[in-house]
C-alpha cells in the first residue's frame, strides 16, 4: 500500500469541495464529472423500481436485463459476439477495471498502457502486484496512441495491453487502423488488448469511433472491452459500468466481483437500463454542448501567455502544457494547480497525477459562463504574479 496514494483527482475534488463549504467563490475545473443532470427516463425507472420493492440483492454480476442490454448495443453497433453471459456489470467503470486488473496481474506480470494515464490505472496494476510499463504520448499529434510504440514495450513478462481512448486526460485517440493494427499484433504475440471506453461516446469534430468491440468477432481471445453509465449518461454517482470479453477472463472477474461488491446496486441498474433504451437523445445534446465548450476553452486557454494546448480529440478535458507558466515557487504542476487554486480560486488538476508534470488538466464538463470566469481568473493571476515578478 506503500506503493499507492490517494487519488489526485479525489484530493483536489476534496479540496475543491472544502473551499465551497468555507463560502469561497470557487471556480471548480478539476471535478471529472458532467453538469448535466441524469436524464429523467432514468431517474424516473429508478423511482419506480425504489417503489416496487427492487431493493434486495440481485445476481452478483447484474441483472439478466441490463447485461444482455449492454451486449445488444454492442452487437448491433459494432457486431461484436459478446452476449450477456460474456458481460458484467460492475460497482462503476473503475470497479471493472480493477476486477480485470486483479484477474490478470501478479507479482512478475508487467501490463503496457500509454502515458499520460488516468491516475487510477497504474495503481490498479500495482495493487494486483502487477508491474505498469508506461510508454509516453505526444502533445504533438494530440498525445495520439500508436501501436508500434505500445508493440515495442512488450516483454516475455506482457500479459496485456490497456488502452484508454479517448484518454482521461489528454483526450486523445486511437485511430481505427492503429487499434486493429495493436489487437493483430497483441494477438500475434498471444497478449490481451484491454480498452477502457469510459469516454468511447464522446468524440469531436465527426471523428469515428475506435473500438474493440469491432474487433471481437475476428479477435474473441485478444480483447476486452470495460466501459461505464457514468460520463455518458452523467450518471457518476449510480456507480454502474461493464465488462465484456473472452468467457476466460469474464469468469475470472465475476469471481473477483463475487468477492469484493456483489451486485452493483439494484434500482440503480434498472435506471441504466432505462437509459441505455432511451437517452440517446440526451446523449446527443450534451455531445454537442461539449463540443462547443471544448471549441470555445482552447482558443482561451491558447490566448493566455505560458499555456500552449492542442483540441482534444475526446473526452471533456483539456490537457495544456504549463512549463511557461512556471516560475519561482511554482516549478511544478502541483505548486502552479497549489497557486491557481489560493490565487485565481480556480481548481485544476496537476499534471504530475497523470505522469505530465508539465501541464495541468481543467474540465470543461461545465457551464460557457464558469469556463470564461475560470481563463479570466487565470489569465489575471498569472498576469499579476508576472508584473511583481
Amino acid at each position: 500500500m506503500s506503493r499507492v496514494g490517494e487519488s489526485a483527482t479525489l484530493k483536489v475534488a476534496r479540496r475543491a469541495l472544502a473551499l465551497k463549504r468555507q463560502g469561497v467563490d470557487l471556480v471548480d475545473l478539476g471535478a471529472g464529472e458532467p453538469d448535466f443532470p441524469t436524464p429523467q427516463v432514468a431517474v424516473e425507472a429508478a423511482c419506480a423500481a425504489l417503489r416496487d420493492g427492487f431493493t434486495k440483492y440481485t445476481a452478483g454480476s447484474g441483472t439478466p436485463e441490463l447485461r444482455g442490454a449492454v451486449a445488444e448495443q454492442f452487437r448491433a453497433r459494432f457486431g461484436s459476439p459478446w452476449s450477456a453471459a460474456e458481460t458484467v456489470i460492475s460497482v462503476g467503470g473503475k470497479a471493472g477495471l480493477f476486477e480485470i486488473a486483479m484477474a490478470i496481474a501478479e507479482p512478475g506480470v508487467e501490463i503496457v498502457l500509454p502515458s499520460p494515464c488516468w491516475v487510477s490505472l497504474p495503481a490498479q496494476i500495482e495493487l494486483a502486484g502487477g508491474t505498469p510499463v508506461l510508454v509516453p504520448t505526444s502533445p504533438d499529434d494530440g498525445f495520439a496512441l500508436h501501436a508500434d510504440a505500445l508493440l515495442a514495450a512488450t516483454t516475455e513478462r506482457t500479459r496485456a495491453i490497456l488502452i484508454n481512448s479517448p484518454s482521461n486526460p489528454t483526450g486523445g485517440l486511437i485511430s481505427p487502423p492503429e487499434l486493429r493494427a495493436l489487437v493483430e499484433g497483441a494477438a500475434a504475440r498471444g497478449l490481451l488488448v484491454i480498452a477502457d471506453e469510459t469516454y468511447a461516446r464522446l468524440v469531436y469534430d465527426g471523428a469515428r469511433i475506435a473500438t474493440v468491440a469491432a474487433l471481437a468477432a475476428e479477435f474473441p481471445d485478444s480483447v476486452a472491452l470495460a466501459g461505464s453509465f457514468s460520463k455518458t449518461y452523467a450518471m457518476t454517482g449510480w456507480r454502474v459500468g461493464y465488462v465484456l470479453g473472452p468467457p476466460e477472463l469474464i469468469a475470472a472477474v465475476e469471481n473477483v466481483q463475487s468477492h469484493v461488491t456483489s451486485n452493483p446496486t439494484s434500482f440503480a441498474m434498472i435506471g441504466a437500463l432505462a437509459a441505455l433504451e432511451h437517452a440517446e437523445p440526451e446523449v446527443e445534446r450534451m455531445l454537442a454542448i461539449y463540443q462547443e465548450r471544448r471549441d470555445f476553452l482552447v482558443p482561451r486557454l491558447n490566448a493566455i501567455p505560458g499555456l500552449t494546448c492542442a483540441p482534444p480529440g475526446g473526452a471533456f478535458y483539456a490537457f495544456p502544457r504549463a512549463t511557461g507558466a512556471f516560475a519561482p515557487g511554482r516549478s511544478t504542476s502541483v505548486e502552479l494547480a497549489e497557486f491557481l487554486l489560493e490565487e485565481a480560486r480556480v481548481a485544476v488538476v496537476p499534471g504530475s497525477a497523470f505522469g505530465a508534470d508539465d501541464h495541468i488538466r481543467l474540465s470543461f464538463a461545465t457551464s460557457l459562463e464558469e469556463l470564461g470566469r475560470g481563463i479570466e481568473r487565470i489569465s489575471a493571476a498569472l498576469a499579476r504574479s508576472n508584473a511583481i515578478a
